[in-house]
C-alpha cells in the first residue's frame, strides 16, 4: 500500500503561481505513473496531469496545456505541479494519485489540497 500526502495548496490572485507537492511513501516500488487531479464545487473530477514514473513522458488537459508543468524527483518519491498564469476556474480541491503497473485505474489517492483563485 502507498500513501501520498498533497502540499501546496492555498490562495492565489488570478494570474499568480502555485506548486503544488505529493509525496508518497510505503510500497511505492511498480508504480506506473502518477497524476494530478482536481474537482471544482458541482462538477467532475478532471484530470490535470500524468507523468509516467520510468521514463518521465508527460501528458496534460486540454485546459492546463501550456499553464501547468508536472514533474518528480524519484529520490524523493515525489510528484510536482507547477501552476502558473493561474484562472478563478482553476479553482478546486486537486488530488494526487498512484496508478500500479498491475492496475488498470489509479489505485491509491491522495485527501487533496484546495487552490482558490480570487480574480
Amino acid at each position: 500500500q502507498v500513501q501520498l500526502v498533497e502540499s501546496g495548496g492555498g490562495l492565489v490572485q488570478s494570474g499568480g503561481s502555485l506548486m503544488l507537492s505529493c509525496a508518497a511513501s510505503g510500497r511505492t516500488f511498480g508504480i506506473y505513473d502518477m497524476g494530478w487531479f482536481r474537482q471544482a464545487p458541482g462538477k467532475e473530477r478532471e484530470f490535470v496531469a500524468a507523468i509516467i514514473w520510468s521514463g518521465g513522458y508527460t501528458y496534460y488537459g486540454d485546459s492546463v496545456k501550456g499553464r501547468f508543468t508536472i514533474s518528480r524527483d524519484i529520490a524523493k518519491n515525489t510528484v510536482y505541479l507547477q501552476m502558473n498564469s493561474l484562472k478563478s476556474e482553476d479553482t478546486a480541491v486537486y488530488y494526487c494519485a498512484a496508478h500500479y503497473s498491475t492496475s488498470s485505474n489509479y489505485n491509491y489517492w491522495g485527501q487533496g489540497t484546495q487552490v482558490t483563485v480570487s480574480s
